[in-house]
């Protein structure tokens, strides 16, 4: 006789568990990262300081909206600077490998430059890494905002620079109020928020957009590290990837089917990642839902409890950060608090000096 639903939910989670404990046991000693070192504050933000434009990744599609960008750090309080390279395309990025990266280490050699916001994501930031210059970039620290595939560059900082960065809107986001005023607070300010899904304004006696779920319950502090998950999974293996161990890990896509994540959760397991973690956080995945009208597999969160209720730590989905307009901007390397329960992230520490 097949065995019942709980019986094989039993034997998926007892199998995961000691893939994530195994490959944990087996997986080499990290190595000693800047990002396992006291973590460094880059400077708060002030009004009227001139901070670097990059395109790191992918172009602009119509050159016009660089006019836009600028208009919104202005309006910020802030002089934008474009880095010399801007606007330039190669094929499908923003110019060559070599030119992008030279414009990220002349952002950083920059004294006059004091934070550094990346236009947009796309592809291309992981091509860079061989080719910065960590010696300028950790000699001074300064944020790097941004997103997407800007996670190559948040944790190849990490790994290698060791100070805060911020996971948030890129320079050409919306920056709305609901965007614009949280990242304030916490730049400008040095502010330690309480990071909340915010209320949805569909007409429902109960609320469904923007809603938390714990996969399992309880709270944890740890540094905030990752991204994009696709980005984070593709440098697993490179030494551009930080010390995960005791962090609290946060994740998000887009564009990916049920399968694609299950394959990149089953790879951070077996590579001993998700089993060093005392939280998992997971937040948006835009339109990571199969189409085809015969599909009949895992959704999207049953692939993430198989994954992650099996490590024991809190964990909670829904948060309000990834490919949606006026996400959260959370400080890659600073101290916090979630709770799984609640669905939160409260900073414990400010991420700027």
């Amino acid at each position: 006789m097949p065995a019942g639903p709980d019986a094989g939910t039993l034997s998926r989670r007892t199998l995961l568990a000691s893939l994530t404990s195994g490959a944990a046991a087996m997986a080499m000693a990290p190595t000693a990262f800047a990002g396992a070192a006291p973590l460094r504050k880059p400077p708060r933000l002030r009004e009227g300081d001139v901070v670097g434009l990059i395109e790191p990744a992918s172009a602009i599609d119509d050159p016009f909206d660089l006019r836009f960008v600028e208009e919104t750090i202005k309006a910020m309080g802030l002089i934008p600077k474009p880095a010399p390279h801007l606007g330039r395309r190669y094929g499908y990025l923003a110019g060559e490998d070599s030119d992008r990266a030279a414009d990220i280490n002349a952002m950083y050699a920059d004294d006059s430059v004091k934070a550094v916001f990346a236009v947009r994501g796309g592809w291309g930031c992981a091509r860079l890494l061989p080719h910065l210059d960590f010696k300028t970039i950790r000699a001074h620290p300064k944020l790097l905002i941004g997103f997407s595939d800007i996670t190559a560059l948040h944790l190849a900082f990490a790994a290698r620079a060791g100070f805060a960065t911020i996971h948030g809107p890129n320079a050409s986001s919306a920056w709305g109020k609901q965007s614009w005023e949280p990242f304030r607070a916490l730049v400008f300010d040095g502010a330690t928020p309480t990071y909340r899904n915010p209320e949805s304004l569909d007409d429902r006696l109960a609320q469904r957009a923007w809603r938390t779920r714990a996969i399992r319950g309880g709270k944890a502090t740890g540094r905030l590290l990752g991204g994009n998950l696709t980005v984070l999974t593709a440098l697993v293996g490179t030494p551009f990837l930080p010390d995960f161990t005791g962090a609290i890990l946060f994740l998000e896509d887009t564009e990916e089917a049920e399968y694609r994540i299950d394959r990149m959760l089953t790879q951070l397991a077996l590579a001993g990642i998700l089993g060093r973690v005392r939280g998992v956080v997971f937040g948006q995945c835009t339109s990571c839902v199969s189409a085809g009208p015969s599909y009949g597999g895992f959704t999207l969160s049953e692939v993430l409890q198989q994954h992650l209720e099996p490590l024991g730590v809190p964990v909670f989905q829904g948060g309000f950060f990834g490919h949606i307009a006026n996400q959260f901007s959370l400080p890659e390397g600073v101290e916090a608090e979630m709770d799984a329960d609640a669905g939160t992230i409260r900073l414990l520490e400010a991420a700027v000096a």
